[in-house]
């Protein structure tokens, strides 16, 4: 079951057929592949022409106007065939299947690679990352019961996947609904900065979403949808708090301390899967006088709507994503507006951000199958490895005094930095307090598709960048002594990301404390496990973050797919437990903090919620999406002590 509908039959004319393909809303990469998938003919691929996997961030994957019209042509062709002729049989073999994905990539794809692009595809929406095993043919007598730890979406599809596998489990969620940071987050303005087609389970692929990065309500609906559709809400308890896990030594279970408004009691089951986040904990400034203010105030994460800022003189302190999405929305209502700054931030333009997909694309989706896993296969080709090259060191690049790390990270500085300038070409002022002077990459990139400069520019708008000194009763006192009233506060100050499970407390093997084993530098080995902690898995743990490179989801279903494994081989081999060994969580995180060291957020001592207060990078993934797709494939056994 998908949300796909059924395809439309074509019955546009040649002219019109003509007249759609000329649309400049028709993304034509991926249309030759979806054609050729769904005619099951090669023929449809010109042997003389392919993608150069160079150019996917280019405009229709960098193909020229004679290879625009080349496609057309043939696109042309093959849409009267699916107009015109009866659907042939639509089981293309593995070989075929892998020359269209290679032509799509333009490359000659196979082993890992071909197999992560496939399931990222999902050919003929199949779910390729389900469980290829059930409980009952494993260990049918065991009494095997998994707690999962919060119901966003991550926490979702371990809840489908454990329902998929056969394995018993239950499913806290602290708030009334579903959904996480798309259920808490409802500032105006909120919307996913990546494109909606790749920020959804491949599995369970939505090809209407109404614009390119939907807004929060539209999220907020798919995964509901799709609790819905995966049938797991009788095995949610909502409005219930998880407040310590403690493992128990002889039994070989996780005692939960749980509460809800029917009481408090302890929830016993042999493995935790904790699905909180990173970004659920909001953080505020460390300011003097910051409870001292006695007007309205809020941060983004606890919107309140029924505050009116109509007329109102409101402060935003704070320049991060949601303050930028949530800004131009407040500035619109709110008589004045002054936004304090710490950092500007690296814009990334995006012309697309908030518009609405083209109906040529709709129809694209609508009328020919499959195009849609086609879309979200160039989609995916082209982010995969992004702009990650381009934040990565060269030892042997001389700085030209733009703290650039390399050749290729100063030529996109420079394409960054032309972008503000057209911006802000004739309001030089604003333009030096919008210009960042860090290296590019060390914090993450706002997206942009105009609308920050064009708020910035309004009249009742100012842009404040000297440092505040404290909150007072009635406003905001900055270094120059100045202090300006107003008549509320919104902080867009971002999250405590890596003060990770805070603040439940989780009790290992011999008693030790996870939060003291962390001392405040998180570390987990694949960012799914930590020694002491046997069976007790997190997700988005630390170091699992991407940059620029793709979608949090594909990391999810990685990692999910490796906790599915992981308990395949309790059951299989009737062991209680597992126990990650020391030296290979160390190796693991010695390897990936040289990583990080060699990245434009390990190098620059810029503020960032990537780092944690130690300095350390404990969110981000360093390398590619390829080598955590391979990590997360199987357990090694020697990996672990067996208990």
């Amino acid at each position: 079951m998908s949300f796909t509908p059924s395809i439309s039959p074509i019955t546009e004319n040649n002219k019109q057929l003509q007249e759609l393909l000329l649309d400049p809303g028709v993304e034509l990469p991926p249309l030759l592949p979806a054609l050729a998938f769904a005619l099951n003919d090669l023929s449809v691929l010109p042997i003389d022409l392919s993608l150069d996997p160079s150019k996917t961030l280019e405009e229709q994957g960098g193909l020229t106007v004679e290879e625009q019209e080349k496609v057309r042509l043939l696109a042309f062709a093959a849409l009267q065939r699916l107009r015109d002729e009866p659907l042939g049989n639509n089981n293309v073999s593995d070989d075929d299947l892998q020359k269209i994905m290679s032509w799509a990539c333009g490359t000659d794809l196979n082993g890992s690679y071909l197999q992560m692009l496939k399931e990222e595809l999902s050919p003929n929406d199949n779910d390729l990352r389900s469980p290829d095993w059930v409980q009952t043919e494993v260990d049918e007598e065991r009494d095997f019961t998994v707690a999962v730890i919060g119901a966003g979406m991550s926490g979702i599809l371990a809840a489908y996947r454990l329902k998929q596998a056969g394995v018993n489990f239950i499913l806290f969620e602290k708030n009334s609904g579903i959904g996480g940071t798309w259920l808490e987050n409802t500032y105006p303005g909120c919307r996913v900065d990546v494109s909606n087609h790749v920020y959804c389970y491949s599995f369970m692929q939505k090809h209407d979403w109404p614009h390119f990065h939907s807004t929060q309500n539209v999220l907020l609906q798919y995964f509901n949808d799709c609790a819905d559709i995966f049938g797991i809400r009788d095995n949610i308890r909502f409005g219930t708090n998880v407040s310590s896990a403690v493992w128990d030594e002889n039994e070989g279970n996780w005692n939960l301390e749980i509460s809800s408004e029917n009481g408090e009691e302890i929830f016993a089951c042999q493995s935790v899967i904790s699905a909180v986040g990173q970004l659920n904990r909001p953080s505020y400034p460390d300011i003097p006088g910051v409870d001292t203010y006695r007007r309205e105030s809020w941060h983004s994460a606890h919107w309140n709507h029924d505050y009116d800022l109509s007329g109102k003189n409101v402060a935003v302190i704070g320049t991060g994503c949601s303050a930028v999405q949530f800004i131009p929305r407040v500035a619109e209502v709110a008589a004045n507006t002054t936004i304090f700054q710490r950092t500007p931030n690296w814009l990334m333009p995006r012309p697309q951000y908030q518009q609405r997909l083209p109906e040529s694309l709709l129809w694209c989706f609508d009328h020919i199958p499959h195009y849609h896993n086609w879309f979200r296969l160039h989609l995916f080709w082209r982010s995969h490895e992004g702009l990650l090259p381009r934040l990565e060191l060269d030892p042997d690049w001389e700085n030209p005094g733009d703290n650039s790390i390399s050749s290729e990270n100063h030529e996109l500085g420079l394409m960054l930095r032309l972008y503000l300038q057209s911006e802000f070409s004739e309001h030089p002022e604003l333009l030096e307090k919008v210009t960042p002077n860090f290296t590019l990459g060390a914090k993450r990139f706002v997206i942009d598709d105009g609308l920050w400069a064009e708020t910035l520019r309004r009249d009742n708008v100012e842009l404040c960048t000297e440092e505040i000194t404290s909150i007072t009763e009635t406003g905001i006192e900055t270094v120059g002594g100045e202090h300006n009233e107003f008549d509320a506060i919104i902080y867009g100050t971002g999250f405590k990301a890596s003060e990770f499970l805070t603040p439940m407390k989780v009790v290992g093997r011999g008693g030790i404390d996870l939060h003291e084993q962390w001392d405040g530098d998180a570390r987990a080995y694949l960012g799914i496990v930590a020694p002491n902690f046997p069976n007790f898995f997190f997700l988005y743990g630390p170091n699992t973050n991407i940059v620029i490179n793709g979608s949090i989801i594909y990391f999810s279903e990685c990692e999910v797919h490796f906790v599915t494994r992981y308990i395949n081989y309790l059951l299989a081999n009737n062991v209680t437990a597992m126990d990650v060994k020391q030296e290979i969580h160390d190796a693991y995180n010695d390897r990936v903090d040289a990583g990080n060291r060699q990245m434009a957020w390990g190098i620059s001592d810029v503020n960032s919620w990537y780092k944690n207060a130690s300095g350390r990078t404990a969110q981000n993934w360093p390398f590619s999406l390829l080598e955590y797709w391979e990590q997360t494939r199987e357990v090694n056994p020697s990996d672990f002590e067996m208990l």
